[in-house]
């Protein structure tokens, strides 16, 4: 008989804990790249590196609750993500729903609240279906925000906010004046969310591909050759250490 292996186990040992628990990033925001350039390496569909890249989902998860992350963002599919082949793009957006029924047990029992940010109007009913029953059911949660970017794009999301600004302008529900930073964010779709301390990057690629572009302003950026599928959660943890090693200045020295 096969023994179930949990979700998160207990927490890791302690030479595989980062040294400073009290510098850890609140919110890591994460672009999950390489998963096609790791399943031509190996002569298989590019559909297989995909599914090799939600199961390293799980592990990295774990590490971030076991961390004592709040947040975890992933850049799970973009605005731009349309323009691939039709297969391919079915394929990617039924892995929400594959992810969630092989683990949302687990997430529910170890108190992870699903999230996700993005247009979700045009996504498939099976995709929203299976993201609407995750949240649902794990919005009592106060554990790590397991974070999902779906159908998501900075430019639109920004383009969205000044709509809804200029709206409310000519509504008189707000002013110009009362227009800076603070009252710009809550028009985000993670007006409820800190903003990534740290912002990972796998497969080799440094920039940010329309991630966040607001909220990343003054995030920490941690960039790897690794690509998605061989990323783990030993090299989570590196990027944390790394993270705590830096010193954050926010433009002012």
């Amino acid at each position: 008989m096969s023994m179930k292996i949990p979700f998160f186990k207990q927490k890791e040992s302690k030479a595989n804990e980062t040294s400073d628990s009290d510098n850890m990033p609140r919110h890591v925001a994460v672009i999950m790249d390489g998963n096609g350039r790791w399943a031509k390496k190996r002569g298989l569909p590019r559909i297989a590196g995909h599914k090799a890249g939600m199961d390293v989902v799980r592990d990295v998860a774990k590490a971030a609750a076991n961390s004592d992350i709040e947040t975890l963002t992933l850049y799970a599919f973009s605005t731009e993500n349309w323009r691939r082949p039709t297969s391919e793009v079915n394929y990617l957006l039924s892995l929400p729903k594959e992810f969630l029924h092989i683990y949302l047990p687990e997430l529910i029992e170890n108190n992870v609240r699903v999230e996700t940010i993005g247009d979700s109007t045009v996504l498939p009913d099976h995709t929203k279906d299976a993201v609407n029953d995750a949240k649902s059911k794990t919005m009592m949660n106060d554990g790590l925000l397991l974070n999902f970017a779906l159908n998501y794009g900075s430019r639109y999301e920004m383009i969205e906010a000044i709509k809804q600004i200029a709206a409310d302008v000519d509504d008189s529900a707000l002013s110009l004046d009362e227009l800076d930073e603070d009252v710009v964010s809550r028009y985000l779709y993670t007006n409820n969310l800190s903003d990534p301390d740290l912002l990972i990057r796998t497969s080799g690629e440094q920039r940010l591909s329309n991630f966040l572009l607001w909220q990343c302003a003054y995030s920490e950026l941690w960039f790897t050759d690794i690509l998605w599928p061989d990323f783990t959660a030993d090299t989570f943890r590196q990027a944390l250490t790394d993270y705590q090693q830096r010193k954050r200045r926010y433009g002012g020295v």
